[in-house]
């Protein structure tokens, strides 16, 4: 499993392609948000209810246990500076319907770009292949599912051109080089996507949802007698183009420059073991990897996790208390529903020290008998849901972050992450920090930077001896990868002490 931070050097690669057939749909919608009701989306896929009992009924027909129909229709739009100026623009539609077939542990899939009748079932007939039939399916009544939404949106992206944009990237820039006369280089990177989404099942659910997200992101680049240093600042909501306010471009242009300023001081510490501190916030890629993955139910059911024997057993301290929440008002990991229907919630993975909870989807909930946990998550309409992370913290300890630096004599503090990898397995991770400082007895020291931490993810959650009281949720811009997909993700932490790491 593999976390990245800069996720604009994905999508500024996006190409145009040289011959694009924009859906009636979207020409009809745009400029404004659906309503909040069934029927408005309905319509927006040119869909209607007799259809979708129509299509479930033929992915249904060869004996499966259930089916699904994900439709999906985003509009995606990334900004980019270069060279001083707004010089390049992209745009990409991702339009169509994901057909899912359960039979027992065993998925078919199959999606189409073209919303017909036909078009879908075709689809749904290639998925029923997963089954032997043949079967009969009697439709079902449906039921609206209202889900509560953890991200209303005051102004919608369609409304906001690039030219209104403009303003905003060019400022980043003009702050980052009037800053420092060492800076020699600006990139910055918005991006907005605003999906519409459109599930319905076999056991007769609707549900629907628009989905907005954005990231703002910036690198200085600073040159000082020949050596250069670079640092990135990102936020990433899902908000609508009130996100955008001088106020968070300005406080993003201190950051990076800040910060850049700071790695001409660093150096790099002598490797070995030693105690680490992990800072708040942004060092909660280090619960994402080392422990998160390892939660996810699939890898558990087929007993790929190292925790996939230690449910109900004590895997850390008793302060220790991990949560996975989709309901965080605005957060880039949070969902009103996930990708299969369920309401997003507030998971306890570890409580008192305690594993109580893997991060479930429809199938590994019906292999442990447990309730579904909201963690049903797919990149697109194109790939098949599977647990997923959104925002995974923990929460606040006992100890006071002063006191936590006091007691070590020797060892590194971090808090600047650009990615990080494990071995699910094994249960071994790697990250790899940006920037941090020596602790020397007790105390903050010199800066540090270009650093690589090893270790095991049971053993570094046995070995938190100390967790503050400063819980942070980090608004950077994290994308999880996992199984070729992608997915918008946060996380948290407080300041936590790891009594040994390996440091290279």
């Amino acid at each position: 499993m593999i976390l990245r931070r800069r996720e604009f050097i994905k999508t500024s690669g996006l190409a145009v392609a040289g011959s694009l057939v924009i859906p009636p749909l979207f020409q009809s919608c745009k400029g404004s948000v659906l309503s909040d009701n069934a029927e408005s989306y309905l319509s927006h896929f040119e869909v209607t209810r007799e259809l979708l009992q129509k299509v479930i009924s033929a992915a249904m027909e060869k004996g499966a246990d259930y089916a699904d129909l994900y439709f999906e229709h985003s509009l995606n739009n990334t900004s980019a500076l270069e060279d001083g100026k707004v010089n390049s623009a992209y745009s990409n539609i991702a339009y169509g319907v994901g057909i899912r077939v359960l039979k027992g542990d065993q998925t078919g899939y199959a999606y189409s770009e073209i919303i017909t009748e036909e078009a879908m079932l075709k689809a749904a007939r290639t998925a029923a292949n997963i089954a032997d039939g043949p079967g009969i399916f009697s439709p079902v009544r449906i039921n609206e599912l209202v889900a509560p939404s953890f991200y209303p949106v005051t102004s919608s992206w369609e409304e906001f051109s690039v030219k209104d944009k403009v303003p905003f990237i060019q400022r980043m820039n003009d702050k980052i080089f009037a800053a420092e006369n060492r800076v020699t280089k600006a990139n910055v990177y918005l991006s907005d996507k605003t999906s519409y989404i459109l599930f319905c099942n076999s056991e007769g659910l609707l549900a629907w949802d628009y989905r907005p997200l954005v990231f703002l992101a910036g690198v200085c680049i600073m040159e000082d007698k020949g050596r250069i240093e670079n640092f990135f600042s990102g936020r990433s909501f899902r908000k609508g183009s009130e996100f955008l306010t001088n106020e968070l471009v300005d406080e993003m242009s201190d950051e990076v420059v800040r910060k850049t300023s700071l790695l001409f001081e660093a150096t790099r510490p002598k490797p070995g073991e030693m105690e680490v501190v992990v800072g708040a916030g942004e060092s909660g890629i280090l619960l994402h990897e080392a422990m998160g993955h390892a939660f996810e139910a699939d890898f558990n059911r087929k007993d790929l996790s190292i925790f996939s024997d230690k449910m109900g057993t004590k895997i850390a301290e008793n302060f220790v208390r991990i949560i996975d929440d989709g309901t965080i008002a605005g957060n880039r990991g949070s969902l009103n529903f996930d990708d299969e229907g369920n309401l997003s919630g507030k998971t306890i993975l570890v409580d008192e020290g305690i594993l109580t909870s893997y991060l479930h989807d429809r199938i590994s909930s019906k292999h442990y008998n447990v309730d579904a946990t909201g963690n049903g998550r797919r990149e697109s309409f194109r790939h098949i849901p599977m647990p997923r992370m959104r925002c995974t913290y923990m929460d606040n300890g006992p100890h006071k972050k002063e006191e936590i630096i006091s007691s070590v004599s020797k060892g590194i503090y971090v808090d600047s992450f650009s990615n990080g990898e494990v071995n699910i397995g094994q249960g071994d991770f790697t990250f790899f920090v940006k920037f941090g400082y020596l602790i020397e007895n007790g105390k903050l020291t010199r800066p540090i930077k270009d650093v690589n931490i090893i270790g095991n993810g049971p053993q570094a959650l046995a070995d938190i001896v100390m967790a503050a009281d400063d819980m942070l949720v980090n608004d950077g811009v994290w994308t999880c990868g996992k199984n070729g997909q992608g997915a918008p993700v946060s996380m948290g932490i407080p300041t936590v002490k790891i009594k040994k790491l390996t440091v290279g």
